[in-house]
């Protein structure tokens, strides 16, 4: 993951590690400035649900796009984490123009949509079947700050799901995963930025089908026939059949 600073002159962050510390003691890994962060105020750690981030005990709440975070969050290449005045755009180590495109059938397309997880459209749901534009003069505006103005458009070409910045702003570039982009081939779960917008790419007609795992055949013999012959078993039966007789004639004689 890279750590970019947005309107800093910080050069970027590259993380490798399955472990990030972020505050102001220069033991952590990445040290912010006193007058933003607590001496260890967040950690960042990658599990099998990702990016996960975590606030530490002494430190304020931080901002996740612009939402307060006081404990635990789900962390997506794309998302703007804010601490103090401290603004850091994660961004994905691979560039999205240069993956390979993924090809779809045609019955494919109907499944495609947007989520809108932050900023003003967020909760809302933008199917697509050809195409779906954003803008002034799409299906919905895009509020930038200052009144900037910005456009895109989501379409199919030749089987590939496809992003296009028709109007570019200057100021607030369109990101893929948090890489500023002008045309690029989308995959399932990409995340769509545009200033405070955020989109992720709800495509489950793009995801390979899943395996299907045959089932373990039932076994022929049942397990008593592996405990031995059938003579052994009815061996055991008598046995315990004589002994219970005879605990009963003794506690019989005995009262």
């Amino acid at each position: 993951m890279r750590i970019e600073f947005p309107n800093a002159a910080r050069e970027d962050f590259h993380w490798t590690q399955a472990q990030l510390r972020i505050g102001s003691a220069p033991d952590n890994d990445l040290v912010l400035a006193a007058s933003q962060a607590a001496p260890q105020h967040l950690r960042i750690q990658q599990d099998r649900r990702g990016w996960v981030l975590q606030v530490l005990p002494s430190a304020d709440r931080i901002y996740v796009n612009a939402r307060p975070v006081r404990e635990r969050a789900l962390l997506r290449a794309g998302d703007v984490v804010s601490v103090g005045d401290c603004r850091m755009l994660l961004r994905a180590d691979q560039d999205p123009a240069l993956r390979p495109p993924l090809s779809v059938p045609e019955q494919g397309r109907c499944t495609v949509a947007l989520r809108a997880v932050a900023g003003p459209l967020s909760g809302r749901v933008l199917s697509l079947q050809d195409s779906l534009e954003l803008g002034p003069q799409g299906r919905c505006a895009l509020e930038l700050p200052q009144g900037d103005v910005t456009a895109m458009r989501l379409f199919w070409d030749g089987g590939q799901l496809r992003l296009e910045a028709t109007q570019p702003s200057e100021r607030h570039p369109l990101r893929v995963n948090g890489v500023a982009v002008q045309r690029v081939a989308l995959l399932p779960d990409d995340q769509i930025g545009v200033a405070m917008h955020r989109f992720v790419v709800e495509a489950p007609g793009m995801e390979p089908e899943p395996e299907i795992v045959m089932a373990e055949p039932l076994p022929t013999h049942l397990p008593e026939e592996a405990a031995g012959p059938t003579g052994e078993v009815w061996w055991l039966i008598v046995t315990a059949a004589v002994l219970a007789l005879g605990i009963a004639l003794v506690l019989l004689i005995r009262f």
